[in-house]
Order: C-alpha cells, then sequence, then structure tokens
C-alpha cells in the first residue's frame, strides 16, 4: 500500500483514511470491529472519529465511537504504531463540554485517551473554529499535550483560508506548535470552499489534508437519485440537497466512467480526490466488509486524464 506523508506531521498515512462516524450508529460493536480488521488487513492504517461521534443517535451521548475504537485496539493484538488514531474536540457533549478552552482541552483529551484505551493521539484536530476562545489559548493547550506525549500532531477541521491563516500567524508569532493537517468537506459536489485561496494555502504551507464528507454523504455512490431513494435511509436528510440539476449531471459523468471502467461510482468519486494535488486522503466509511472492499478498489483506481478532466469539468 502507497503510504503519504501528512503534512510536516512525521505521520505516514495511506491514500484513503476510515470513517468512525458509522461507529454507534450505523455500525453496531461487532460489524466495527469487522470493518476495522478487514481496513487494516488490507494495507490501510488511519482511522478518524471525534468525541462527539455519536451523540445524534437516540439514547447516545457522545464518545461511542471512540470507545468501540480503543475496544478494537485491545482485542486486535495489532501493534499501537501500526494504528493512525485521529479524533477531534471542540462539539458540543453538554453544558461547559464544548470549545477549544485550555480549560475544556486538557479534560477532553483525558476523556478521549480513556475511550480509546491508548497513552497517545496521533493526530488530534479542533473540531470547529470556537471564536469565544483566543487562538494562542488552543495552541499553547496542544503545546502542553505535545510536551506530554499525549498527542503526536495537531491540525484543524472547518477552518476558511482566513482562518487558517491567523491561526499559523499566531503560531509563528508566539513560538507555539502550528496546525499541521486541514479537515475540510471536500467531494466532486463541494468544491467551492476548499479549491481556491484554501488550497493553495495548504499546498503552500505543506499542510495536510484529509477530507470529509468525501462521497457527498453517500450521494456519490449513485444510489441516491430522487427522493424516492432517501425514504427509510438513515443518511437521506443530509443528501437531499444533492438531487439538483449538477448533482445529477456529476452523476452522470460517474456512470459513463464506470460503465467504461468497470469501477464503481463511488470508488471513481474517491479515486478523483486521491489523485487531487493538495489532498493527502479522503475520509470514507462503510458499513459492510463489500463497502470496504470497494474502498481497497478506489485507492487502487488509476482514471485516465480523460476521466479525470471530465470530472474536474462537470464538478466546476
Amino acid at each position: 500500500m502507497e503510504m503519504r506523508r501528512l503534512g510536516r506531521t512525521g505521520l505516514s498515512i495511506a491514500p484513503l483514511v476510515f470513517g468512525g462516524n458509522v461507529f454507534g450508529w450505523t455500525a453496531d460493536e461487532k460489524t466495527s470491529f469487522a470493518l476495522l480488521d478487514a481496513f487494516f488487513d488490507a494495507g490501510f492504517n488511519a482511522v478518524d472519529t471525534a468525541d462527539v461521534y455519536s451523540s445524534w443517535v437516540p439514547g447516545n451521548r457522545g464518545g461511542e465511537s471512540e470507545t468501540i475504537i480503543g475496544k478494537w485496539l485491545k482485542q486486535s493484538g495489532r501493534p499501537r504504531d501500526r494504528a493512525v488514531i485521529i479524533t477531534k474536540v471542540g462539539s458540543e457533549l453538554g453544558p461547559g463540554r464544548k470549545g477549544l478552552s485550555r480549560r475544556w482541552i486538557l479534560q477532553a483529551v483525558e476523556d478521549s485517551l480513556k475511550r480509546l484505551q491508548t497513552d497517545h493521539i496521533d493526530l488530534y484536530l479542533s473540531h470547529w473554529p470556537d471564536p469565544e476562545t483566543p487562538c494562542e489559548e488552543t495552541l499553547a493547550a496542544y503545546e502542553t499535550l505535545l510536551s506530554q506525549g499525549k498527542v503526536r500532531a495537531i491540525g484543524a477541521s472547518n477552518l476558511d483560508a482566513g482562518q487558517l491563516r491567523g491561526a499559523l500567524d499566531v503560531a509563528a508569532a508566539k513560538g507555539l506548535p502550528r496546525y499541521d493537517v486541514l479537515q475540510p468537506e471536500y467531494n466532486l459536489y463541494d468544491r467551492a470552499a476548499y479549491d481556491g485561496a484554501l488550497r493553495n494555502l495548504c499546498i503552500a504551507e505543506e499542510i495536510g489534508v484529509i477530507t470529509y464528507f468525501s462521497l457527498a454523504r453517500g450521494f456519490l455512490s449513485g444510489k441516491y437519485r430522487s427522493h424516492t431513494d432517501l425514504e427509510g435511509s438513515a443518511r437521506g436528510g443530509g443528501v437531499e440537497k444533492y438531487l439538483d440539476g449538477r448533482g445529477m449531471r456529476i452523476l452522470g459523468v460517474l456512470d459513463e466512467i464506470a460503465e467504461e471502467t468497470g469501477a464503481k461510482q463511488a470508488e471513481i468519486a474517491l479515486a478523483w480526490i486521491i489523485a487531487r494535488d493538495g489532498v493527502t486522503a479522503p475520509i470514507a466509511s462503510a458499513t459492510s466488509l463489500d463497502q470496504v472492499a470497494s474502498l481497497v478498489k478506489s485507492a487502487e483506481l488509476k482514471l485516465s486524464e480523460e476521466a479525470i478532466q471530465l470530472l474536474n469539468d462537470v464538478s466546476q
């Protein structure tokens, strides 16, 4: 499996990251263990989660995904250094349990470490910007965690170019650790927020980029083509916005390339991101072993220049 340098973190990851948001949601513990085993057996080495996953499920409180990953790490017998564990802090978990203050970060990391049953997190991300906390305070908290060895590298999710530039400037001016990884929403349909100034900044600053919603919440798999297709789907509410003319045109090109190559639409959509300059790896989830096998194929798929150009044009 090809390994890619994740910015300046010193970490190397395969060109696709498993999305752990499904653990404790659409994949129970037993299924999650099987999915992770298959994914890592195929040569991949990174899994992405967050302390808040999957609090949106009735009866859940958050931390379910980390807990499942921690149990899997313990029972799998895999060497800890063979797994790159990515998690996040900042989303609301209850009163006083959100944001990027020093107080909350130092508490939240201990909670995550306990759930993950490990002594360190490979990559710790600020989940959302926190306008109520100075960036200097947040980065200083991360400096403490880095010096203690509880975190190996830091990054941020959901920052725009101005926010990322500001954070980099604060780090440089105050002698604090900088964000070396960005996790933006990015896929064939949702390109505008990352392409342009933010992508250019990440390339110029050698920032590793791992994209989320890489399949547009499942829309780019091709299985959702009408409102009827959304009925009964756990992801249906998030997919509806893609059912417009532009979305259908993108699916049309994916269908054409699928017919020519024999690859599935989701594999082609992920292969396009993997080949994109300025992206280290997309995040994608799976809830069945067949879907894991498809993820493997997406990492192996090499699209022709013509196919890439068609996708570039239809998704502009």
